[in-house]
C-alpha cells in the first residue's frame, strides 16, 4: 500500500488545519504523482492519463463506475473526501459532462491539489470545504434522489472518522441516491475484519443490495487492506465484474448475495451512539 519515503521538503506541501502535512511527490513506481498526508498515501493522479488508476481499491471503484447507466453517459456524483480528486478526474475523462460535487474538510489540501494538480479545463467539479456529514446536509436540494453515484472515501490520517460509519450517516447518503444510484465506500480493516463486518451489516440495513470487492487475502481477513463496499436500492450492475476483477491488473474477488450475508452474520449495526473510527494500520503497512 505504500513505502518508506524521504521527508523531502522540496516537494510541494501544505500544513493542514487539523494537523499534519500534505505533500505531492512524483510516484516512485509509475507515472504521475502521489498525495501523501503525513506518511500515509492518500491518492495517485496521472495528469496525462486520468484513467490510470494506480491504487488497487480505486481500480475496483472504477470497475463499478464503468457499469453505471449507459457507457460513457454523464453522471451526477457526490464525493466525500477529495484527496487528489482521482475518481472525479476519472469520471470526467470517461463520462464528459458529468456533474460532480466534492466535500473536503481541509481547505489547504484542496488548494494544494488544485494548484499543483490542476483539474481539466471546463470540468464540472465543485469542491466544497467542510465536514463530510454536515456538508451532505448543505448540498443543493436538487441533488436529493438524483445522484447516480455517491463515494465515501474519507480518512483522517489513516482512519475513517467514527461519525462517518453509522446507520444514521448512511441513511443520509441514501437520500441522495437516484432509484438505481450506487453508494461506494472505501473500508480499511485488518485480520478478523470486525470493523468491515459491522460496516457491511450497517450499510445493508439501509440499502438492500450489497457487494464486496477486495483482494482475496484481504476478504478472508488474512491481512490489512481495503475493501470496496458497493450498495444500492436496486440490483447492482455487476454482471461483468467477476471476470474483470479476476483479469487484473490487480486480481480481486467480488462477494455478493449469500457470501455478503455470511460475511456480516452476527455483526452489530453501528449507530451514532457506539460508532468508532476504523482501525489504525500498523506503520509497516506503508513499507515496500
Amino acid at each position: 500500500m505504500g513505502r518508506t519515503r524521504a521527508k523531502d521538503t522540496e516537494h510541494p506541501q501544505a500544513r493542514l488545519d487539523h494537523g499534519g502535512t500534505a505533500r505531492i511527490i512524483p510516484s516512485e513506481y509509475t507515472s504521475g504523482f502521489e498525495l501523501i498526508v503525513d506518511d500515509t498515501p492518500q491518492s495517485h493522479v496521472d495528469l496525462d492519463d486520468p484513467t490510470h488508476l494506480h491504487f488497487e481499491y480505486v481500480v475496483r471503484m472504477g470497475a463499478v463506475i464503468d457499469q453505471l447507466t449507459s457507457p460513457g453517459a454523464a453522471l451526477t456524483a457526490v464525493h466525500l473526501g477529495a484527496g487528489a480528486l482521482t475518481v472525479p478526474r476519472y469520471i470526467e475523462a470517461t463520462r464528459p459532462g458529468s456533474r460532480q460535487q466534492v466535500i473536503e474538510l481541509e481547505a489547504p489540501l484542496a488548494a494544494l491539489v488544485r494548484e499543483r494538480l490542476p483539474l481539466p479545463r471546463g470540468a464540472a467539479i465543485r469542491i466544497r470545504i467542510g465536514d463530510a456529514r454536515s456538508g451532505v446536509q448543505k448540498l443543493p436540494a436538487a441533488l436529493t434522489g438524483a445522484c447516480d453515484l455517491v463515494v465515501s472515501d474519507v480518512y483522517s490520517g489513516a482512519q475513517t472518522p467514527a461519525h462517518l460509519t453509522s446507520v444514521e450517516f448512511y441513511t443520509e447518503l441514501r437520500a441522495l441516491l437516484a432509484p438505481t444510484g450506487v453508494l461506494l465506500i472505501n473500508v480499511a480493516d485488518g485480520p478478523g475484519l470486525a470493523f468491515a463486518r459491522r460496516q457491511v451489516a450497517t450499510v445493508a440495513q439501509v440499502l438492500p443490495e450489497v457487494a464486496l470487492l477486495a483482494d482475496t487475502q484481504v476478504l478472508k481477513g488474512r491481512r490489512f487492506g481495503n475493501l470496496v463496499v458497493a450498495a444500492s436500492a436496486s440490483p447492482l450492475p455487476t454482471e461483468w465484474l467477476p471476470r474483470m476483477l479476476a483479469a487484473g491488473p490487480h486480481p480481486a474477488k467480488i462477494a455478493q448475495d449469500a457470501e455478503v450475508t455470511a460475511f456480516a452474520k452476527g455483526a452489530r449495526i453501528v449507530t451514532d451512539a457506539d460508532a468508532v473510527a476504523s482501525p489504525k494500520p500498523d506503520a509497516s503497512i506503508f513499507l515496500r
